[in-house]
């Protein structure tokens, strides 16, 4: 038995240093695999292709993974991959790795997955066999609890493979994307054209930069627009940056060039958890988490209606003054972003009285509903600055639909469960109150600083609406609607909502950060039940 196995074994190391000696037919398959990736990585669309992308100051998707993932760390999957059809448009055509390039590796020394549309390959359009590759993606984001990171610079669906009733066989793109929607963190950055299949692919994700100048967004391109509706205008016109961030909202971040889309996006991944079942890592600070803000006294007058910018009265709190702000130009009257405070990740929902005082409209509330829904989600706390008028009136908005519209903001603060924390920092009158995380809604800290108000309504409105007969009746009008207005203010200031036990502590605008710190630790294990529910019905 022995002598057999030292013969097989012989045998064995024979024919392994046989099949490792230069020259064998392995030696020579691996030669013609590496040239053939080799060639792929390289060429994609072609040397004028790369040019002209580069010229429009466009990078290739492997360009743009480079900057993306840490050095070293990439896989790339598919790379040998290419449309499989014989016949019609497709026959003949060259599809380097489908157009799309997919992979995985760490983005802050974490896993995630990533999607690239190449331009130079047939406009970036989605094959059939490249949208195998995304599926592939989406697959393991979901199973291995990673996020998964689009990269959009893609004409939209490739029709010539799709124009016929094979386009039935498409559209899980988007069902998969609902089901992930709220268990991994989603990215889709606009990098270039994203038309009809590849809008909808943002539409659905969690945050969406979108690169000035070059990205756009449509349902249809201007050559569809101009055949079906006969409108002339331009990409920018339909579906450009601007537009999406600032009239749509559908844009998240507008940014200057693809450097900055990528870093964009690895800042963004740092706030939150890999998946909805872990808690944001926390990072070192050197910023103490008891640092007195004494500043904010400053930036915040007392006058109700005198304005000032709340990011201001942001970056004073939190770590380092780095504010991570979420859809900056558009409702401007709500402020919403990420930051953090002790090292940890924290969600900010502020009202922005430099833009209609700080007025609830259509669009704030949508905005604020949204972006509490997303920290909900992946179990980032929230804060929330209260300085509002309450929700805008008017014959204007009724017919906007703020009712339907503020209902989404009061259910998303409601149904929110994870740690959150007010401060009133000087008015929170009407409704405005209960969707900006009120009593009612548990708050697991609710300050406020001394020269806040808290009512139905600012003392200059009711006193016009309760004493104006008493007013007009007066010797004095001016001077007895001053006096009505001096006592009402009394009734409505910290002092006495704190004596009724109605706030948690009256605080020294100084000592926010460090309130804000110590809570957040103290809520670290937060635990709270809902009733079962398969889900609510949200608002229209």
């Amino acid at each position: 038995m022995d002598t057999r196995l030292k013969e097989d074994r012989q045998k064995l190391g024979a024919a392994t240093e046989q099949a490792g000696n230069p020259g064998s037919p392995l030696d020579a398959m691996v030669e013609e695999l590496e040239a053939k990736k080799a060639k792929t990585v390289r060429e994609m669309g072609g040397p004028k292709r790369i040019e002209k992308q580069h010229e429009l100051g466009k990078w290739t998707a492997r360009e743009r993974i480079a900057r993306l993932f840490d050095a070293e760390t990439f896989v790339e999957m598919g790379v040998l991959a290419h449309h499989q059809e014989q016949s019609g448009d497709m026959a003949g055509r060259s599809t380097p790795a489908d157009g799309v390039v997919t992979g995985y590796g760490k983005v802050n020394g974490r896993m995630a997955c990533v999607a690239a549309y190449d331009f130079t390959v047939m406009a970036g359009s989605m094959g059939r066999v490249g949208e195998k590759k995304v599926s592939r993606m989406r697959e393991w984001a979901l199973k291995n609890r990673s996020p998964l990171i689009w990269l959009i610079d893609s004409a939209g669906a490739r029709i010539q493979e799709a124009a016929s009733s094979r386009f039935a066989e498409t559209g899980d793109i988007f069902f998969e994307e609902v089901r992930m929607s709220g268990v991994v963190p989603l990215v889709c950055a606009m990098m270039g054209p994203g038309a009809a299949g590849t809008a909808y692919v943002p539409a659905l994700a969690d945050f969406v930069p979108m690169v000035k100048g070059t990205s756009f967004m449509a349902l249809g391109g201007p050559p569809l627009v101009k055949a079906a509706i006969g409108e002339d205008v331009t990409e920018e016109e339909l579906g450009g940056s601007k537009v999406h961030c600032e009239v749509s909202g559908v844009g998240d971040v507008e940014v200057p060039d693809d450097a900055a889309c990528i870093d964009t996006i690895r800042d963004y991944l740092s706030y939150f958890p890999q998946h909805n079942q872990e808690r944001p890592p926390v990072l070192t600070t050197a910023d103490p988490f008891d640092r007195r803000c004494e500043r904010l006294t400053q930036l915040v007058p007392v006058e109700i209606n005198k304005a000032y910018d709340m990011r201001k009265v942001i970056a004073e709190i939190v770590d380092d003054s780095r504010f991570f702000e979420i859809k900056p130009r558009w409702a401007r009257n709500m402020v919403t972003g990420f930051a953090r405070v002790a090292g940890r990740s924290i969600g900010i929902v502020a009202n922005q009285p430099m833009w209609m005082g700080g007025a609830i409209d259509v669009n704030a509330s949508d905005k604020a509903a949204r972006f509490i829904q997303l920290c909900d989600a992946f179990n980032i706390p929230l804060l929330y600055l209260v300085d509002t008028p309450g929700f805008m009136i008017g014959s204007a908005v009724e017919k906007q639909g703020i009712i339907r519209h503020g209902a989404k903001f009061l259910y998303a603060t409601a149904d929110a469960t994870v740690p959150k924390f007010t401060v009133v920092v000087r008015k929170a009158f009407g409704a405005g109150y209960y969707v900006m995380n009120g009593r009612a809604y548990e708050p697991d800290l609710l300050v406020a600083w001394p020269n806040a108000q808290v009512s139905l309504m600012g003392a200059q409105g009711a006193v016009n609406i309760i004493f104006r007969k008493e007013i007009a009746k007066a010797d004095d009008p001016v001077l007895r609607r001053q006096e009505l207005v001096a006592e009402y203010q009394s009734k409505i200031g910290t002092e006495l909502v704190a004596s009724a036990a109605l706030i948690d502590d009256v605080i020294n605008p100084a000592d926010t950060r460090r309130v804000l710190a110590l809570a957040l630790e103290r809520c670290e294990n937060k635990q709270l039940e809902r009733p079962w529910k398969k889900h609510g019905v949200l608002p229209v």
